[in-house]
């Protein structure tokens, strides 16, 4: 893997690959590459913002010979309409978008730190305008978790395992991982767009490893997540009651260990 020196040096130079192209007008990092370098490690990879002149969006996004140039591209694909994810041949793992000055206001990301701007690009832009999509509120989680583990033990109980599996072991605790990140916890430890990141250091005491035992024990782990849930917040009587209802019965009918 790479150490922190070679993955800042490789922003270092994007950042001056970009001036060269003069198609360019700044580059700002993003989460680790950006304002929270601090927990850059050999892990990481590059998150950051291209930001093109006036009708070069699309150059830069068509044409990787900004990156290529550094280092050959080992991997690339356009993974969303405005960038890619790119893996150099040293094992350095980007991923990037490109946008013009104008459409920054339209977008919300979390703050950037500038690694290269040309004259007269204000180091504000590495700050959203826009205002982050609204935070789901508490009781449409805790009813999405419930709704997900009825419909997913029934899924389970009908023998569709995979389907119950994902209901249960994927989408419920990825909503109790947002409930979780309705906490108040340092602003270091969260991740807006992917509240499992970070998790371990956010609660190194809550037991994910139950809710998530694996696929034959998806019964298992729908009573797990309901015991937490039931525990911290006001849960529906009649839905409790349900769901430990059907696990009781899908363990009834499991075969029985001699």
């Amino acid at each position: 893997m790479n150490t922190r020196s070679a993955l800042l040096q490789r922003l270092q130079d994007i950042g001056q690959s970009l001036q060269q192209s003069g198609d360019a007008l700044a580059l700002f990092g993003l989460g680790s590459a950006g304002i929270e370098r601090e927990r850059m490690d050999r892990w990481s990879d590059l998150d950051f913002f291209a930001i093109a002149k006036n009708g070069k969006k699309a150059r830069l996004i068509d044409r990787l010979d900004w990156l290529s140039s550094i280092r050959p591209l080992a991997f690339a694909y356009r993974n969303t309409i405005d960038g890619h994810k790119v893996m150099f041949d040293d094992g350095i793992f980007c991923e990037f978008a490109v946008f013009e000055l104008d459409e920054l206001p339209r977008i919300f990301y979390s703050p950037g730190q500038m690694v290269w701007a040309a004259p007269g690009v204000p180091e504000t832009i590495c700050e959203p305008v826009a205002q982050p999509v609204a935070t789901k509120p508490e009781d449409w989680l805790i009813g999405e978790i419930l709704g997900n583990l009825y419909v997913g033990l029934g899924r389970y109980a009908r023998g569709e395992h995979l389907s119950g599996f994902r209901l249960v072991q994927v989408d419920a605790v990825n909503r109790v991982l947002e409930l979780t990140a309705l906490a108040g916890v340092p602003a270091a430890l969260t991740d807006r767009f992917a509240p499992e990141r970070r998790f371990e250091f956010r609660y190194p005491d809550q037991p994910v490893v139950a809710f998530m035992p694996g696929y034959t024990a998806t019964p298992q782990a729908a009573i797990h997540i309901l015991d937490w849930l039931s525990a911290r917040y006001p849960v529906n009587a009649a839905m409790d009651k349900t769901i430990r209802q059907i696990v009781a019965e899908i363990l009834s009918r499991a075969p029985q260990t001699p």
